[in-house]
């Protein structure tokens, strides 16, 4: 890893940091479980590729399976290695970025102890966007005015359900089934789902959230909180009202408490690029 790369892990206490990295604006967080003891699974990585280009990932360790910390942090480390090394040889981002997930995957699965993860990516270079998935960590671009302008898809039995149409997002949330995932990283079947390219907006929030945030929040609440404003206002907006959610299991509200990681990202479009260098607060 590079001085210019960020990466949380989050073991036992939450992690927060805020900077500039990749012509943009970036809050990252990641926090354990409230009910947990054990190391928080999820790893986060904002990775910078250049003066107008960056990586956003999120990894969250399978949850009941051996040692899903260590997948995840293993997972995000092979593949931010591998990208930087491609990226000296100036390879295409799209190619070094599959070229990182093969990779990790090898890695995972040689750690020998049936270990797994999600992984999600979101690229930006300029203007441009572009997805990468595996696993129920989703990703969004969100318009300022609320507008959905990208939506990965969870690997899951009712991530499929939604995408055609059988259930909606809120009964979703509530589904008995909502824990099952059916796509990870470490597994040998495991497939990379490739979003198409999006041009981002002045204004847009880019996100890459684990589970848990998208298993205690609704959609349109998490929408409502980031299409405008500071994205630092919008987490802390986000991290409270999920962790008010996992407390409270006696509500008709989801309540499912787990490890908590978020990135949000905006573009800035409004002034000349500048090359930016990552603030922590």
């Amino acid at each position: 890893m590079s001085d210019d790369d960020l990466l949380l892990d989050g073991a036992e206490t939450p992690d927060l940091r805020h900077g500039a990295v990749g012509g943009g604006e970036f809050v990252a967080y990641t926090c354990r479980a409230p009910d947990k003891t054990t190391p928080n699974e999820d790893t986060v990585a904002v990775v910078s590729c250049g003066p107008q280009a960056v990586v956003l990932i999120v990894a969250d360790g399978a949850g009941g399976l051996p040692a899903g910390k260590k997948a995840s942090l293993t997972a995000v480390t092979v593949l931010i290695d591998t990208l930087q090394g491609a990226l000296e040889q100036t390879t295409l981002l799209r190619t070094a970025i599959l070229n990182g997930i093969d990779a990790a995957n090898i890695a995972v699965k040689s750690l020998g102890n049936g270990s797994a993860t999600t992984l999600t990516i979101i690229t930006i270079e300029g203007r441009i966007a572009r997805s990468y998935q595996i696993g129920d960590s989703e990703a969004f671009i969100v318009g300022q005015r609320g507008r959905i302008r990208l939506q990965t898809t969870a690997h899951s039995p009712t991530g499929f359900a939604v995408e055609a149409g059988f259930l909606d997002q809120r009964e979703a949330l509530h589904h008995e089934e909502r824990h099952l995932v059916s796509n990870f990283l470490g597994s040998p079947d495991m497939r990379i789902d490739v979003g198409a390219e999006v041009e981002l907006h002045s204004r847009d929030t880019v996100m890459i959230a684990s589970d848990g945030l998208m298993d205690n929040v609704h959609l349109d609440e998490i929408i409502d909180r980031v299409r405008k404003g500071p994205i630092t206002e919008a987490m802390n907006k986000l991290v409270a009202l999920a962790n008010r959610r996992m407390a409270d299991t006696s509500s008709a509200q989801p309540s499912k408490p787990d490890d908590l990681s978020m990135i949000l990202f905006r573009k800035i479009l409004s002034r000349p690029p500048t090359n930016l260098t990552k603030s922590v607060i």
